[in-house]
């Protein structure tokens, strides 16, 4: 932790020495990771980098130990090949991976999970993708069934993860 707060306060440092050398004004971007940093919250991009600021919804936040993933759906990161919801799941389900990895965790360290299903009939063939992710047991979840998703994917999931590594 120690570590952490001394590279913290180096960054911090070298922006100021930077900026005040008048170097700094292309690094608006690093600014704004140090702001983010400074509170706490770090808002990633899909490969874990800090996010531009430009976007309306932030796939990825990182606070206090823990990952926020916002919903995702099958066709968020291109479309999907199959129109069924074992290819759905998949698609999803990669996503959230790739995310919670993004940000420091594993699936094993998902800690709650939220699936929004366009009809509830999906749902044995949903579990049966889902729960090729957990082979050491699933997350505590929730899944409820909702008039349509976003961008004509089948599931919708977002998730709570623990950060398990740096």
């Amino acid at each position: 932790m120690t570590a952490n707060l001394t590279r913290r306060k180096f960054g911090f440092g070298l922006g100021s020495i930077l900026s005040a050398a008048g170097i700094a004004g292309g690094l608006s971007l690093t600014r704004k990771a140090e702001a983010q940093v400074a509170n706490g919250v770090q808002k990633l991009d899909y490969d874990g980098k800090p996010a531009s600021g430009k976007q309306m919804i932030t796939s990825l936040i990182v606070h206090n130990g823990l990952i926020y993933i916002s919903g995702q759906g099958a066709n968020d990161a291109g479309a999907v090949q199959h129109n069924d919801i074992e290819n759905h799941t998949r698609k999803v389900m990669e996503n959230v991976k790739k995310l919670v990895e993004a940000g420091g965790g594993t699936m094993d360290s998902i800690l709650q999970l939220t699936v929004y299903l366009a009809k509830l009939d999906d749902y044995d063939g949903m579990n049966q993708v889902f729960k090729t992710y957990f082979p050491h047991g699933g997350p505590a979840r929730t899944t409820i069934a909702v008039a349509g998703v976003p961008g004509h994917s089948l599931l919708e999931i977002n998730c709570i993860a623990a950060v398990t590594r740096k």
